[in-house]
Order: structure tokens, then C-alpha cells, then sequence
């Protein structure tokens, strides 16, 4: 599982047809700027109602592609949660 902030939106108009209906958006992995360095952004199919600005929880590889019984969608990441706090038990 993988922790980032959603940067952004994708808008396909043509897509697979497993696909229609499903909102991608761009995460950027890690929760704060100190934890990016290098980290490239990539895509992630939302069912929760994320936005841009949210820190969110992603799954990715088979556990993502299999979000409807019995079909398998070409996924490679979820978002399966919104984050709305984080304790580390540093400081």
C-alpha cells in the first residue's frame, strides 16, 4: 500500500471499455514534499469520492485490477482511502 496527495485529473474520452465510468486522478507518492524526492506521479482509478489536494491510501497490482467480482480491469493502482490524519509517534 502507498501513501500520496492527488495532484491532479485525467480526462479520457476514449478509454477501454472496463474503464467507462471510473475517475482517474494523479497522486503524487508520500504525504509532505520531504518525502518525494524521485518519486514519479502516476494515475489511479477512484471509487471513494477523492479530490485533488486529499492524501489518500492506494493499492496496486492485482488487488487494484480486481475491484469488480469476477472481472479483471487493467489497473495498476486504487485509491482505496482518504487519509485525514497521520501519526507517526515522533514528536
Amino acid at each position: 500500500m502507498l501513501v500520496g496527495e492527488v495532484i491532479g485529473s485525467v480526462w479520457a474520452t476514449r478509454k477501454e471499455d472496463g474503464l467507462t465510468g471510473l475517475k482517474l486522478l494523479i497522486v503524487q507518492p508520500g504525504l509532505t514534499e520531504t518525502d518525494r524526492p524521485g518519486q514519479p506521479a502516476f494515475v489511479a482509478v477512484d471509487r471513494i469520492g477523492a479530490g485533488v489536494g486529499d492524501h489518500v491510501m492506494v493499492t496496486t497490482g492485482s488487488s487494484a485490477a480486481s475491484i469488480l467480482e469476477g472481472k479483471r480491469l487493467p489497473i495498476d493502482a486504487l485509491i482505496i482511502g482518504i487519509i485525514d490524519s497521520v501519526d507517526t509517534g515522533s514528536g
